[in-house]
């Protein structure tokens, strides 16, 4: 896709002086040169045309918000004089991967007095002796060369401050789903004990149950056993009956034998008596 139709699709019915953004990467440039970015983009705060395949800036329109320019992986040798004089204001200058070989390429930068952070990684000037020192001595209103000041200390990354942010809303959400969490399992450490509370509530009924019919069953072998207890009863009356009739039988036939022993002892002293009588005679 070229640069003229990319810009058209990353305006998406905006104006260009409600765009304060505007990345470009990848697209492609017509004989190396910036084409359908105008002045138009007043309010342009960050541009970014990483591997575009520019050689040259000369035809960047004057930006006097922009403060951030990304002119990474292209195959730009100089020409760099044009971005003093159509940036005024920019802060930070991404060359890295251009083919820049000598330190002086740099000297058009001294122009640009609110220049803070330059980017050269992979640039061929980065392989001379004493490149940082003889950078911040080109160019003394630099604060951050490659992403560390002077005194070697890292700059602070703006992303890095949004990622921050965003870990930091990543904690609140993943508070938020162990409170969700928390709550669903006391749910369920609820719902559980009412469950356990329902199975003892089933179980005592059927301890209930199985009582009052062991209940009847007892009952009913209660009654079973005071009939055999009643017929027992009845029976042991009966014997004890039978064993007084007997008993008055036998006291009837010892008075009966008590009656007829002196008949016995008359009968027998008279033949005593007549046998002495006829011994006598």
């Amino acid at each position: 896709m070229d640069m003229k139709r990319r810009i058209h699709l990353e305006l998406r019915n905006q104006t260009p002086a409600a765009v304060g953004e505007l990345v470009l990467d990848n697209c492609k440039s017509n004989d190396g040169k910036i084409e359908g970015l105008t002045a138009e983009f007043v309010n342009l705060e960050f541009l970014s045309l990483i591997n575009v395949g520019l050689i040259s800036v000369s035809n960047l329109p004057k930006l006097p918000k922009l403060k951030k320019l990304e002119l990474s992986d292209n195959r730009i040798f100089g020409g760099l004089d044009m971005l003093a004089e159509k940036l005024p204001n920019f802060t930070h200058l991404n060359l890295s991967g251009i083919k820049l070989k000598d330190i002086s390429t740099l000297e058009p930068l001294k122009k640009l007095e609110y220049l803070k952070s330059l980017d050269l990684f992979n640039c061929e000037v980065t392989n001379l002796n004493d490149y940082r020192e003889s950078v911040f001595k080109l160019l003394p209103q630099l604060t951050y060369l490659d992403g560390y000041d002077r005194e070697d200390r890292e700059a602070p990354d703006s992303d890095a401050e949004m990622d921050g942010v965003d870990e930091e809303e990543e904690d609140e959400e993943g508070e938020d789903e162990e409170d969700e969490e928390d709550e669903d399992g006391e749910e369920e450490e609820f719902d559980d004990e009412e469950d356990e509370d329902e199975d003892e509530d089933v179980e005592g009924e059927e301890d209930e149950d199985d009582d009052v019919s062991g209940e009847e069953e007892f009952g009913h072998d209660g009654e079973v056993d005071e009939d055999e207890d009643d017929e027992d009863e009845d029976e042991d009356e009966e014997e004890e009956e039978s064993g007084k009739g007997e008993k008055r039988k036998r006291e009837t036939d010892d008075e009966g034998e008590m009656i007829k022993t002196p008949n016995n002892l008359e009968r027998k002293n008279c033949s005593v008596l007549v046998g002495l009588l006829i011994w006598i005679w």
